[in-house]
């Protein structure tokens, strides 16, 4: 996660660089100078008023990018290639294939790099877990499994999120893109529409559940303390034989009451950050990770008790069937995963996990919407060159 950190704060600094070096005329080498110096001391400010923590470790970034721009007002700045275009200049209507690989790499990456904390979530939303499974907080939980079950066990189940995160991420991004445009011209035209961009996200989850909801359920099975599969084809095969098709799709209306009310949170408060911390929507990749953090944050918080019924249904666990005497069946429906979740342990039982939960979310939607939009910007000024330079061809 560090690495990935430093790497867009590394294409963040390029970037402005670039910018201010392109926009900046030889004769108003000094006015402009001071208004990107300004311009990048304010974004600064706003983003440290939304989040002290997280934007103090890009603060010294930021200050260094100011000192380099004050060194050039005092010679001839040269410009020794043709301006690029700003991000909001490139083509608005990016293709519907920009969108899904962009999507796709984000939703991977998202997946891979957080997995770890996503087998400590589930562990810790047991409802009645064993002994030796039983974990104070999640460096606890993560410390112990490496610990008694091997340094590799935190990542079992990888490949299978990995091949139902690509497809799934593609479908969203592209789904949500082109709904969010479609929707804002006719409830808002010309302007940022937050019913939108909730329905689109709405719309874009159902896509995003129809491929993922397999992949959760061999994943969070192979995440359990003492689970009996060998690998990802045995235990798809072993659910197959013994529950049937139809249990990779048991926890799919959960799944859905759980993720449309998340995504409609997420994608609100994502634009409407973007909207105080980036309001000329600029590629900048400190303000998509501050925004994408936080919209994370409040969903993950807010959907937690769904999240707890979700993993009961997916998983099904033997000690929890034992104790309401559902031996030999299987506990099925979201009304039925409440009762349950209640019955075992009341209100507080709606809430475990929670930390991991958020802990998950926060860098999680912060990798996510950084890649996607990196990729987004990368490859659409590809093409936009790419068409530049065959017009100037033509002529």
């Amino acid at each position: 996660i560090g690495l990935c950190v430093w790497l867009l704060m590394e294409a963040d600094g390029f970037v402005r660089r670039r910018r201010m070096s392109a926009e900046t005329p030889g004769g108003e080498a000094a006015v402009a100078g001071a208004s990107a110096g300004a311009e990048i001391r304010w974004l600064g400010s706003r983003f440290w008023g939304v989040s002290e923590g997280i934007v103090g470790t890009l603060s010294p970034r930021i200050g260094g990018e100011a000192e380099v721009t004050t060194v050039q007002l005092y010679g001839p700045l040269e410009v020794s290639e043709i301006a690029e275009p700003d991000y909001e200049e490139l083509p608005q209507g990016a293709s519907t294939s920009t969108y899904m690989l962009a999507g796709a790499v984000a939703g991977i990456m998202e997946h891979c790099l957080m997995y770890p904390i996503d087998c400590v979530k589930t562990r810790m939303q047991s409802l009645q877990p064993e002994p030796a499974a039983r974990y104070r907080n999640v460096m606890d939980a993560l410390w112990r499994i490496v610990r008694t079950e091997g340094i590799w066990r935190p990542i079992r189940g990888l490949n299978a999120t990995a091949l139902g995160a690509g497809p799934a991420h593609a479908l969203y991004f592209a789904c949500y893109e082109k709904l969010k445009k479609t929707l804002s011209d006719v409830i808002h035209p010309g302007a940022n529409s937050h019913l939108a961009n909730g329905a689109a996200g709405c719309v874009a989850t159902l896509l995003h559940d129809a491929v993922m909801n397999p992949a959760e359920v061999v994943k969070q099975r192979m995440q359990m303390y003492n689970s009996p599969y060998r690998g990802v084809l045995d235990c798809v095969r072993c659910v197959w034989q013994r529950e049937g098709a139809g249990a990779f799709y048991r926890s799919y209306t959960t799944q859905l009451t759980m993720n449309v009310p998340f995504q409609a949170l997420h994608f609100i408060t994502y634009e409407y950050l973007q909207e105080l911390l980036n309001p000329h929507r600029h590629y900048n990749p400190s303000s998509h990770m501050v925004s994408g953090a936080l919209a994370g944050a409040i969903a993950a918080a807010a959907t937690t008790p769904l999240d707890v019924c979700k993993t009961l249904l997916n998983t099904q666990e033997s000690l929890t069937l034992h104790s309401v005497s559902q031996s030999g069946g299987h506990i099925s429906g979201l009304a039925h995963a409440f009762r349950t979740v209640y019955r075992l342990g009341g209100l507080p039982a709606y809430f475990k996990g929670v930390q991991a939960r958020v802990i998950y979310q926060m860098p999680s939607t912060a990798i996510s919407w950084s890649v996607y939009e990196f990729f987004k910007y990368v490859i659409t000024k590809h093409q936009h060159e790419r068409r530049r330079s065959q017009k100037d061809g033509e002529k």
